[in-house]
């Protein structure tokens, strides 16, 4: 599937979570952006089929999502810039202060984990199938 089809299919989606970040008419609450952006491609990866992508998708995806985060946050973000923040002490603050659930932070940070240091996520998962 080409990039302007996988746009078609976010673009709603997007929009809405621009919607939903954006406080005071037309600022961007960049906490809640980076939370929703990140979930959003959490459960693309784990379920593309929700939003009718197929898993080949998700490379098309992953380069729309980072085009539209430089756009809306400025051009140093992208979605590994939003899992390393929410990664982070501040991070932990914005997701407390969203009243995310323990299981939406676990995945989020479980994401952070495989997104931001594939190597040790990887030793982590081999220790705990050894056990």
């Amino acid at each position: 599937m080409q990039n302007d089809h996988v746009q078609a299919i976010l673009k709603p989606v997007l929009t809405d979570v621009h919607q939903r970040a954006t406080v005071a008419g037309r600022f961007i609450d960049k906490d809640q952006y980076q939370i929703y952006v990140a979930t959003l491609w959490a459960n693309m990866v784990l379920n593309p089929s929700d939003i009718n992508l197929e898993q080949s998708d998700l490379e098309g995806a992953h380069d729309v999502l980072n085009a539209e985060i430089g756009q809306v946050l400025g051009p140093k973000y992208d979605l590994t810039e939003c899992y390393r923040y929410l990664n982070s002490k501040s991070g932990e603050q914005a997701m407390q202060s969203a009243r995310l659930n323990q299981t939406h932070k676990d995945m989020l940070l479980y994401f952070a984990s495989m997104i931001l240091d594939p190597d040790g996520h990887k030793r982590w998962l081999d220790e705990i199938k050894e056990t």
